[in-house]
């Protein structure tokens, strides 16, 4: 199939960027969304240590139903579930997620969990033994869901859902296109209000993203312009984010440039397995902070990628000029295995200047638990839905966890 054959898709959707753009704007959305119960939804410390609940409830005036501030560290099940009772018992008819991808998870849960009257358990991902795993459809309508990152997430704008529930051996997921956002708010004072420390953590996740998506050379015209500025845009922060942590500007660019690479996978018709030599390992990494809750996206990323990379085999030259072009690393005559190499250790170089950890040593994690991390690999939709063996899904993950350490 040649670049130019493709299918492009897209979905209603506002974009305010910028100082004040909660007190500006955030009322005509929701007014635009033909809501008159705006319900937020939120962690304990966005709600106690930061100003950006009060500064909805006075932008919204009449329009702010309440707040639910009970959401837990990847989106809990229970928590969610008592979410969703808030916001019923608040008469919500639109939710406002205020948060990084935890939060915003668990706003589209509550979503889900407010409109669909089916047990929980059966309209999330199933994995029937033998077969591919499934999404069921879920028709009934959802109430409008504005989000308001406090940091760069690719939650933003995605229509998945997964909530951690230690009663069962995987996450329990949802997919509803009707979850995506009504309206995205980068609030400057929003972003600044977010530690340093969950900053850079979050903008290593959006940057691993952005360098697996150059390697992909076939992706039509459209994908292949957001999948360029976004590495433009995260480059260009994360270079100047450790001396820079306070400059919005920088916490503005990696929004859009996780945005844009969701736009882009979104045109591209495909997801997480563009430039897969280049991609870390989402399974591993999702393991190992859903494992261990002291353990954030961007360290558990961090400490796989440059493995991953240089476990790969049988990588093409042109994809690997082209992410070696961006990340500076390429030679003229290197073969596709040397600039393999030279991108995995400029990644490397680049993650502990931002304060990132690059082996599973730095985090503590015991290798009698590896076992473990590798079977809880293997019921993650968006790396396996089912085309694998459990068998295969386990040794990958054992390989890459023995080699990180």
């Amino acid at each position: 199939m040649s670049r130019s054959d493709f299918r492009a898709a897209g979905y209603p959707w506002r974009l305010h960027s910028g100082r004040q753009v909660l007190e500006h704007s955030l009322g005509e959305a929701v007014v635009r969304a033909g809501a008159k119960r705006a319900f937020v939804i939120c962690s304990p410390s966005i709600n106690r240590k930061t100003n950006t609940v009060g500064r909805i409830a006075a932008a919204l005036g009449d329009l702010y139903a309440g707040v639910f501030d009970g959401v837990e560290n990847d989106s809990t099940y229970l928590s969610v579930r008592a979410g969703k009772e808030a916001a019923v018992a608040a008469g919500a008819d639109l939710l406002i997620a205020v948060g990084g991808g935890s939060v915003i998870m668990a706003a589209r849960g509550v979503a889900i969990f407010m409109a669909e009257q089916a047990d929980p358990f059966k309209i999330m991902t199933q994995y029937p033994d033998g077969k591919p795993a499934y999404s069921p459809r879920l028709p009934a309508e959802k109430p409008p869901i504005i989000n308001v990152p406090v940091t760069p997430t690719s939650a933003m704008n995605r229509a998945g859902t997964a909530l951690k529930n230690p009663d069962l051996d995987h996450r329990m997921e949802y997919f509803d296109p009707k979850t995506r956002p009504h309206s995205i708010f980068f609030d400057e004072d929003a972003l600044l209000a977010t530690p340093p420390g969950v900053i850079r953590s979050t903008a290593t996740t959006v940057f691993a993203g952005v360098v697996a998506a150059m390697a992909q050379i076939d992706a039509n015209p459209l994908a292949t312009a957001d999948d360029d500025q976004a590495f433009r845009l995260a480059y260009r922060a994360y270079l100047r984010l450790p001396a820079e942590p306070a400059d919005a500007s920088l916490l503005i660019d990696l929004c859009c440039a996780a945005f844009l690479q969701n736009r882009s996978e979104d045109d591209a018709m495909r997801r997480l397995l563009r430039g897969k030599a280049f991609a870390g390992s989402y399974a591993v990494s999702t393991a190992l902070h859903i494992r261990y809750p002291r353990i954030g996206q961007g360290e558990s990323t961090a400490v796989v990628h440059a493995t991953r990379i240089r476990l790969s085999e049988a990588v093409d030259l042109p994809a690997a000029r082209r992410v070696a072009e961006a990340l500076e690393v390429w030679r003229d005559g290197m073969d596709a295995r040397e600039a393999t190499f030279a991108v995995a250790d400029r990644l490397e170089q680049l993650y502990a200047r931002n304060g990132m950890p690059t082996s599973l040593r730095q985090l503590d994690v015991p290798r009698e638990d590896f076992p473990g991390i590798a079977a809880d690999t293997v019921k993650n939709f968006n790396a396996n839905a089912g085309v694998r063996s459990r068998e295969e899904q386990i040794a990958e993950a054992l390989l890459l966890l023995e080699t990180a350490y």
